[in-house]
Parts: structure tokens; C-alpha cells; sequence
């Protein structure tokens, strides 16, 4: 099949899957009919208007019929044009909605491989181009066939000879219409991608705009985004070009034969066959198929822009989202790990047959080299990826047996980055619960955080907005925070990625002990580069290049692995 062939069928898919208001359509689609046959009955009131004037009997009831029709006219075509703008709108609506809900539930691997920005490009301006093909173009489109259609046959009964004149002109205009829509087509789908590309730049940049200022990269980043706005620049005067031969040559295929059937008609007028008001009649029609020639036009462009997006929008929904089906129940909070191996891309392994089991209410921590796959361990416990080999259980049964939010509802996680969405204190210590919370519950949390002390001395208290990604809270208070979400949500299994490495001394003090309470009682995994913060756990996993090379508290550990020993002497815990 080929790609043509495939775009129409996918636009016509996604179409039809879309949450049309029937009645509203059926309506608008009347009322479009209704001011189109309007529209081709005020030739022949004017005709009947012109031949009175020519025969000095003026009748002025046809006035009066005229403009009753004008505003017949008037009041159908703008009633139709909002209801048209409603269809618009709420199929766009319906369509964000079902890539908002589709994107929240890709798996962490798409965002790896798709840029933010581009994600947001395909729900935002995609879907625009969709509605403004139905809005704008698709109703005037069908109306504009049905007005040409019967123009051609009136005109045939008025005079058959110049309705034939007029005719050539179709195929004349096809044939420069349908190779420059080819080319439009591919222009469009051109625009798009490039426009989703700069749409991904200005996301990257924004949203790591302080990275950009501390080295310096505006200059870098300022040539990155001028080419890409050159590129949009010179695919914009393709499109333009394009338009630039079409719009000229439909004007001038349609002057001429204005002037044709003005010259003809002229002597027809003049050697009696033909009377005034059928004249001006003709003349009315030719500008009733001129106009949905234009109109024609213009959706074909819409139209190729449209099937460009459909496919893009098609590639997201059709992308498999997070597995969340399952019906077994946890029995238990520990966690197993049995002769795992994984890999982001195929032959570079991170995990080589890594076994383990961390002890429900125990603490478990995870030591060695950067690069060892400390962090991967926590994001297969989190069901971000799935294990190339191995299989990850709790209680004895593999994890993805539990329902996706059932399982991901028994973990906390607190990482050294502790990213906050913008908004409050309050939002972001209650982000993820469904249910109102109480003041009380959202208070004692935050006091086992030991971050009430400085939400108590900020002007709005809980209400204190954290600006984007928490940046207005010092590092310790963003910790806090997450601490505080943590105890909240009350989990059975705790991930902390480093949640102290990156704190002054002061700040790391009242986290230590904000996490010893919250650690209390849970089955807890820690990826710790200071081995003075784990040396207490009941279990040390020490991870090389991948692969477990040790297993057993800090002591065994000094006694058994010589890599250990060299870490502990370099932080002074021998």
C-alpha cells in the first residue's frame, strides 16, 4: 500500500473516530444547504428585477422579495458559521483530550526517544490544523460543490452554449491544480515536521534555561534556533510560491472567461437573443462557481496540511502505552531480583544477571561505581522499562502481574534532584492523591519532614508557590517537601536515589533525620555514594560495570571485597 493511499485512509479513520455533536452537524449542514440554495435563487429574483427595469415596469415587490432573500441569507450563513466553529471546537477538544490521556500513559521510553516540545507541537498546533480544515474549509467545500452543480444546470437551461464556454475552463484549472497540490502536500508535511522540531528546541531551551545562562550557551543556542527559523522561513515561500502560481492562474483562467461571456454575451443581448436579466443572471452564476473554485482551493491546501497531521497524530496514538493490566495482589514488600540483565540500546548492557532479594522492612543499599546501574535498578522496580532477561518479583510473584497503579501506589520515591511541579506547597506535598486532604494530615506530614519550621516562617505558609521546578526553595526545602509527599502517600517500598548528596550540612541533618522516620518500618532501597550514610543498612549491594560483585553489611564487606575496602579508606570508615 502506498503512502498516498495510507494517509487518506488514516485522516478518514481518525475522522470518523472522532466525538462529532450530531445534531449540531445535521443542523449546520441544513442551514449550510438552505443559504446555498438561497444563494443560487437570488440570480433569477435580480434577472426578473433586471427585465422589469428594461421594460419600464417596475415591479417593486421584487425589491422587497431581494432583500428579504439577502437576509435569509445573512442569518443562515452566520448561524451556520458558529455552529461550524462548535463542531470545530469540540472535535479538537475531544481529539487533545484523547492524546492528553494517550501521552500521560506512554511508557518512560518514548519520552527518551521523543523531545518534549514535539509531543506538545503534535497536541497542540496539529490538532488546530484538523479543526481549521472542518471550521473553515470542509462544509464550504461540499456546499461550494453543490453550488457549482447548480449553477451549471440553470446556466444550461438559461443559455446552454455559454455554459458549455465556461466549462473548458475546469480541466484547464485541474490540470494546474492537482500537481501543485502534490507539491503542496509535500511542503505542508515538510512545514510541520520542521515546525514540531523548532517547537522541541524552544522546550529543551526553556525548560533548562538556567543551565543556558550559567554557561554562557545564549550564543550557541540563539544560531540553533536562527536556523531553525530560517528553515520554517524557506519552507513558508515554498508554500508561497506555490500559492503565487495557483492563486494568479485561477484569476486568470477566470477573467478570461469573464470577458468571454461578457463579449458573447453582449452580442447576444444585442442581436435580441439573449435579454439583460439573463445577462446579469449568467454573470451572477459565474461568480457562484468562480468563488467555490477558490473556496476549492483553499480546503485542498487545508486538506494536504490535515492529512499531514493526521499522520503524526496517528503515530502517537498508535503508540503501545504502559501495560496496566494484572490481577494478582502483593503479599508481601520485598523485592527480588532474579539473573536480570537490561540494556536502553541493544549491545550495551547496563544490568548483567544482577540477583538479589531486598527484605521487606529492611534497608537495602546499593554502593559502587557511577555507572554501575544503581538508578536503572530503581526505574525496573518502578516499571519505567522491562527487564531484557530475569524477572522482578515481590512476594514471590513477578511485578507485572499487579495492576500498573496498584503496584506503583506501594512505592515512594525521593530522589537528589526532588523535582516539584509549579504551584503551591500544599500542591505539591498532596500531588498524586485523588482525595481531598485534610489541613491536619498535610500539616503532620510536613512535620515529619522537618519542613514545617521554614514553611511556617514563608509569608503564605502552605499556600507559597514554589515557582517552576521548586526553584524559589533552597535544595534542603525541596528535599523536605518530597520527604513530606512521600509520607503522605504512605508507601510500603521506598526508593531513595541519593536524597542527601547534594545538601549543605545543616539542611543533610534535618533530612537524615526526616528519612530515618520515614524509613520506619518499610522495605527501603538507598543509592548511596557516602558510604557514611548506609553504613547502618541491613544489607550493602555493591554494583560494578552492571553486574553484583558483593553482597553482605558493611563489615562483611570490608572483610570479603577489595574494591569496598578502597571505597570505605578514601571516605575514612575503615
Amino acid at each position: 500500500m502506498n503512502s498516498k493511499t495510507t494517509d487518506w485512509r488514516q485522516f478518514l479513520q481518525l475522522v470518523r473516530s472522532l466525538d462529532w455533536p450530531a445534531a449540531v452537524t445535521a443542523a449546520a449542514l441544513l442551514l449550510a444547504l438552505i443559504s446555498t440554495a438561497i444563494g443560487l435563487a437570488i440570480p433569477l429574483v435580480t434577472q426578473r428585477l433586471v427585465d422589469t427595469l428594461s421594460a419600464a415596469d417596475l415591479d417593486w415587490r421584487l425589491f422587497g422579495v431581494l432583500l428579504a432573500v439577502f437576509l435569509l441569507q445573512a442569518v443562515a450563513g452566520g448561524v451556520s458559521y458558529y455552529m461550524l466553529t462548535y463542531i470545530g471546537e469540540s472535535i479538537v477538544a475531544d481529539l487533545r483530550e484523547r492524546l492528553w490521556q494517550h501521552v500521560l500513559r506512554l511508557p518512560v521510553p518514548y519520552f527518551d526517544s521523543h523531545e518534549t516540545g514535539q509531543t506538545m507541537s503534535r497536541i497542540t498546533q496539529d490538532t488546530s490544523t484538523l479543526k481549521q480544515l472542518v471550521t473553515d474549509h470542509a462544509v464550504t467545500f461540499l456546499t461550494g460543490i453543490l453550488s457549482v452543480v447548480g449553477a451549471v444546470i440553470i446556466l444550461l437551461f438559461i443559455d446552454w452554449k455559454m455554459t458549455l464556454i465556461m466549462l473548458v475552463s475546469v480541466p484547464v484549472a485541474m490540470a494546474i491544480m492537482i500537481p501543485l497540490g502534490r507539491m503542496m502536500h509535500k511542503v505542508a508535511r515538510a512545514t510541520q515536521d520542521e515546525m514540531a522540531a523548532f517547537s522541541g528546541l524552544l522546550g529543551r531551551v526553556l525548560a533548562e534555561i538556567r543551565l543556558v545562562k550559567a554557561y554562557r550557551a545564549e550564543e550557541p543556542e540563539r544560531e540553533n534556533g536562527k536556523a531553525a527559523i530560517r528553515r520554517l522561513f524557506g519552507f513558508g515561500l515554498k508554500e508561497a510560491k506555490i500559492q503565487a502560481v495557483v492563486s494568479p492562474s485561477m484569476t486568470f483562467i477566470m477573467m478570461g472567461i469573464l470577458v468571454v461571456i461578457l463579449g458573447y454575451g453582449g452580442v447576444q443581448v444585442a442581436n435580441g437573443s439573449l435579454t439583460a436579466g439573463e445577462l446579469v443572471a449568467i454573470l451572477f452564476y459565474l461568480f457562484q462557481i468562480i468563488v467555490p473554485f477558490a473556496q476549492m482551493a483553499a480546503f485542498f491546501t487545508a486538506f494536504q496540511k490535515a492529512v499531514g497531521a493526521t499522520d503524526r497524530i496517528q503515530r502517537i496514538l498508535q503508540s503501545p502505552t504502559e501495560e496496566s493490566a494484572g490481577i494478582a495482589r502483593s503479599k508481601g514488600s520485598d523485592i527480588t531480583f532474579s539473573h536480570v540483565s537490561f540494556a536502553y540500546e541493544p549491545g550495551k548492557p547496563i544490568l548483567r544477571d544482577v540477583t538479589f532479594t531486598a527484605a521487606e522492612s529492611k534497608v537495602t543499599a546499593f554502593v559502587g561505581p557511577s555507572g554501575g546501574g544503581k538508578t536503572t535498578i530503581f526505574s525496573l522496580i518502578e516499571r519505567f522499562y522491562q527487564p531484557d532477561t530475569g524477572t522482578v518479583s515481590s512476594g514471590g510473584t513477578p511485578i507485572t502481574s499487579f495492576p500498573l497503579r496498584e503496584w506503583r501506589r506501594k512505592i515512594g520515591y525521593v530522589s537528589q534532584e526532588s523535582p516539584l511541579m509549579s504551584g503551591s506547597i500544599r500542591d505539591n506535598i498532596c500531588y498524586g492523591l485523588q482525595e481531598e486532604v485534610p489541613d491536619d494530615r498535610v500539616t503532620a506530614a510536613a512535620e515529619a519532614a522537618n519542613a514545617i519550621e521554614f514553611i511556617d516562617r514563608l509569608e503564605d505558609g502552605f499556600d507559597t508557590l514554589v515557582g517552576e521546578r521548586g526553584m524559589k526553595l533552597s535544595g534542603g526545602q525541596r528535599q523536605r517537601i518530597a520527604i513530606a509527599r512521600a509520607i503522605l502517600h504512605d508507601p510500603e517500598i521506598l526508593l531513595l536515589d541519593e536524597a542527601t548528596s547534594n545538601l549543605d550540612s545543616s539542611s543533610e541533618i534535618l533530612v537524615q533525620e526526616a528519612l530515618q522516620r520515614l524509613m520506619s518500618g518499610r522495605t527501603t532501597l538507598v543509592i548511596a555514594h557516602r558510604l557514611s550514610t548506609v553504613v547502618r543498612a541491613d544489607q550493602l549491594i555493591f554494583l560494578e560495570q552492571g553486574q553484583v560483585t558483593g553482597t553482605g553489611t558493611h563489615e562483611e564487606l570490608l572483610a570479603t571485597h577489595e574494591l569496598y575496602r578502597t571505597f570505605a579508606a578514601g571516605q575514612g570508615l575503615e
